[in-house]
């Protein structure tokens, strides 16, 4: 495989460097844009929308780009670097990428388009107490009556549900499976509160409200919903690499600086092994992240489950050690609010609960280990 941009993806990674970049050149500015309303920046949102990036995933004919799976781990990696709290991977990847692989060309065309313009935020509500990431919902259940559908139940935590204008949102229903259904935002009962990552998430609660069925209805959706939660997974990957860069780059940079006993503490050897094998962490997730990319664009279903669970791992494996070992060698000060590397671990941890942490991918890949008969399937091409 050829790991290598071309042009116009150097391009692309320059471009929304540059956005991400200026928007967020002081890490003070990411705080005070995560402590006011709605959690990040509407501004930055916009350019975003403007710069093409929220489409890039969905085809020409629903309003999108059509690019494929390297430009949108770019965008994703870009966002890392940054700790940038707009909600790309939740509205964009996973809300938006549903709504790509289920709904009507109708559908389509309307949610994607105002989606990729930046005229309506989406939010996937999908997560319940206790689901442990799976693809199927039980605490909401969705009700017929003729060809009117409405909803039951609450969904928790549901990433910037309070700020979003429509919700999809997965129901259990009647006869068996599980369903996804359009809400508009105004129709339901939020409850929002921050995250301790820096980003905001919501409560949502239904009430025998009005929905619409995404795609046929009555459909069981639950094997739609286990892909794209694999795509997510694998960019949600590529956002931690990306943060885990910034995080080996900034304790590097300390190292070399910081004085104490009258030299820089990378004189220390003992600080410079652990840094080393903190690049070391970086270079194996970096390694099968970007595998695991490459991959998705073969659409073979059960491949990419696989490197999902790979990319997730490692990525569970490497955030842990780069983000603790990065506070551990900043000492004191890597635990203020006001320094970046705690907020850099924070996201990585947020990110490794999202969609599935070490253990579940390690579960997910314990199956296919006969199967390439290795002890580790990390160790597998």
């Amino acid at each position: 495989m050829d790991f290598t941009y071309d042009d116009e993806q150097d391009a692309l990674r320059d471009a929304v460097r540059g956005l991400l970049g200026k928007a967020y050149s002081d890490f003070e500015q990411r705080r005070q844009t995560c402590k006011a309303d709605p959690g990040f920046s509407e501004q930055v949102w916009s350019q975003m929308a403007e710069m093409g990036l929220l489409g890039l995933p969905f085809s020409e004919e629903d309003g999108g780009v059509g690019a494929g799976p390297v430009e949108i781990a770019i965008v994703c990696q870009e966002i890392g670097r940054v700790i940038a709290p707009e909600p790309y991977l939740q509205a964009v990847v996973l809300a938006g990428g549903l709504v790509q692989a289920c709904g009507t060309p109708e559908q389509r065309q309307d949610v994607l388009g105002a989606l990729a313009g930046g005229e309506r935020l989406l939010a996937f509500a999908h997560d319940e107490p206790g689901s442990r990431w799976a693809p199927t919902a039980s605490a909401v259940t969705a009700a017929q009556d003729g060809d009117s559908w409405s909803l039951t139940g609450t969904k928790e935590p549901v990433v910037q549900g309070a700020r979003a204008d429509q919700l999809v949102v997965s129901a259990a229903l009647p006869d068996g499976g599980t369903g996804l259904f359009l809400v508009d935002a105004d129709a339901i009962e939020r409850t929002d509160y921050p995250t301790y990552d820096g980003g905001r998430a919501a409560q949502v609660t239904f009430d025998a409200t009005p929905a619409t069925p995404l795609g046929e209805p009555g459909r069981d959706l639950a094997g739609s919903i286990a892909t794209v939660q694999d795509i997510a997974r694998i960019m949600a990957a590529n956002i931690a690499v990306g943060a885990m860069e910034t995080a080996l780059r900034t304790t590097s940079g300390y190292l070399t600086s910081r004085k104490q006993f009258g030299v820089t503490l990378n004189t220390f050897q003992a600080l410079t092994f652990r840094a080393a094998d903190m690049y070391v962490s970086l270079e194996l997730a970096t390694s099968v992240v970007s595998w695991a990319t490459m991959v998705l664009q073969t659409g073979d279903v059960a491949r990419v489950r696989d490197a999902a669970a790979r990319a997730g791992l490692q990525a569970s494996r490497a955030g842990r050690h780069i983000g603790q070992e990065a506070i551990q060698l900043h000492g004191g000060i890597g635990m203020t609010a006001e320094y970046s590397v705690g907020s850099y671990t924070a996201v990585l941890t947020a990110l490794d609960h999202l969609l599935g942490d070490g253990d579940h991918h390690l579960v997910d890949l314990a199956g296919s280990v006969a199967d390439h008969g290795a002890i580790d399937p990390l160790a597998v091409g």
